[in-house]
């Protein structure tokens, strides 16, 4: 079995149907690398809703919360939402791209939030909850600046200009594990955030 750290931070994913191990006790492990998974990041406000719309996507096998694009190393809940380590609150994806694209990905993302509001999304003010796609590699930054770029042609947001960052993946720390898939914990429901071009 092949193994490797799937963000660039201690992340411990499980194949299907195993949990999420405590944020204590993760180690950098994933599944065997042929079998042609990668990897998506995407920030867009509060990370429950954010993960709850990308969770039950046919050809998402993996997906988890965390904190990413700040400068304090392993940072707690509490430190990020006090808005001053710099950090987004994000969904760290793993997916089979056979199933789904990652142009469907991008669709998904868009359509989830305004990525004009340069606050923070609905409820949600700061800017821990700004709207960035985090980039692994070359094809997924080409995908992203196209697919922001045909939005802005399009005036899909009422003229409002796009401001959703492009940005190359760093470091990313998983949040504490009463945070991964909170509306399943809870048993309730989500919003998309509300749109100010609507």
């Amino acid at each position: 079995m092949n193994v490797y750290d799937i963000f660039s931070a201690p992340v411990f994913f499980h194949h299907h149907s195993k949990l999420l191990k405590s944020r204590k006790n993760r180690t950098l492990r994933y599944m065997d690398t042929v079998c042609g998974y990668r990897k998506a990041t995407f920030a867009a406000g509060c990370f429950w809703d954010v993960e709850a719309a990308f969770c039950k996507v046919c050809g998402v096998i993996e997906t988890v919360v965390g904190y990413t694009g700040g400068q304090l190393a392993d940072p707690s809940y509490e430190q990020v939402e006090n808005g001053t380590t710099g950090h987004a609150e994000a969904v760290g994806i793993v997916y089979d791209p056979m199933v789904v694209p990652y142009e469907q990905l991008l669709d998904i993302f868009w359509a989830m939030h305004d990525p004009t509001q340069d606050i923070g999304q609905g409820d949600y003010t700061g800017s821990q909850y700004r709207s960035v796609i985090f980039f692994h590699d070359d094809e997924q930054e080409t995908a992203a600046l196209s697919s922001r770029d045909q939005l802005a042609i399009l005036k899909k947001y009422g003229g409002h200009p796009i401001i959703t960052e492009i940005l190359p993946a760093p470091a990313f720390w998983p949040a504490d594990e009463c945070h991964q898939r909170f509306y399943e914990k809870c048993g309730q429901g989500y919003c998309t955030s509300r749109k100010i071009w609507e």
